[in-house]
């Protein structure tokens, strides 16, 4: 039941998208996991000693189901661990740009098997770009839930079963509120958000932010465009994150991702680069 969101009861579809049957299609269709949620009792209370108890009741609630799902969540870790796995967690709010990211990632990296599990309330939209570039993903459907969590995960890694050494890219559902309360397992989490989502976006989602091992601002080939300040968006991050690494890129245009398959080559941050100076062609 997840009181940190609301998010209705639901059953994630776990999609796998193959060219070819195979034995273990007979059940890819199979409902899998649980979204959670609360109802808040309302029923009115004429004793002020009653005010209290849904609120306990509430957060005891929700300090239970997020236990349960960090440790589900640190037996995936360990299971992508062994088989030397590099899982991605990308976040964003819808439109940041993560599918088109992903695409432009996966025909440039050549030198490792790639796999991607896809999130998305509704829809194989995105899974069938993916698949298109050659790559192997299934799809998460989640109903009305708005994130995706550690036992959905679990149930995704089973069907996908990637080879060792893969690099797996997991593309949450597109909200920047409940993800930063998940953990799924992954080695880093990953935010992308674009210029056209305003400079204080950063201030506006402050647990997202904060919980990002990587920050990438998407789409600078529109700034010309739009009003947006890069290096104020830097300030306003490093005041939540401090030394959190931050990548403008273009998935459109290519420009600023070399520092991307850098920094996703070395499990760690690029070299130090100012905002101004990554955005300035030379």
């Amino acid at each position: 039941m997840c009181t940190t969101c609301g998010c209705g009861d639901s059953a994630a579809m776990i999609t796998v998208l193959r060219d070819q049957p195979n034995e273990r299609d007979e059940h890819h269709h199979d409902p899998r996991g649980h979204y959670h949620s609360h109802e808040h009792g309302n029923d009115d209370h004429d004793h002020a000693d009653h005010v209290h108890v849904p609120v306990t009741e509430t957060v005891t609630l929700e300090e239970k189901v997020l236990a349960k799902n960090d440790r589900l969540a640190q037996h995936n870790r360990e299971r992508l661990r062994r088989s030397g796995i590099v899982a991605l967690n990308i976040t964003s709010s819808p439109g940041a740009g993560k599918t088109t990211l992903l695409e432009r990632t996966i025909g440039d990296l050549d030198d490792r098997p790639v796999a991607v599990i896809e999130g998305d309330q509704e829809t194989l939209l995105d899974a069938e770009r993916i698949k298109a570039t050659g790559c192997r993903v299934v799809q998460i459907n989640t109903g009305s839930g708005c994130h995706l969590d550690a036992e959905m995960l679990r149930h995704a890694l089973d069907e996908l079963d990637p080879v060792p050494g893969t690099l797996l890219f997991i593309e949450n559902v597109g909200n920047l509120v409940c993800p930063a309360l998940f953990d799924l397992g992954e080695l880093a989490k990953v935010v992308v958000f674009s210029v056209t989502e305003g400079t204080d976006k950063p201030l506006k989602y402050p647990h997202m932010f904060a919980a990002a091992d990587l920050i990438v601002v998407n789409k600078i080939d529109l700034l010309p465009y739009v009003d947006f300040e890069l290096d104020r968006c830097a300030e306003y991050a490093h005041s939540i994150n401090p030394g959190v690494p931050i990548l403008p890129v273009s998935a459109i245009t290519g420009e600023g991702l070399p520092s991307w398959y850098t920094w996703i080559s070395g499990h760690k941050s690029p070299p130090s680069t100012s905002l101004e100076e990554a955005t300035t062609p030379a």
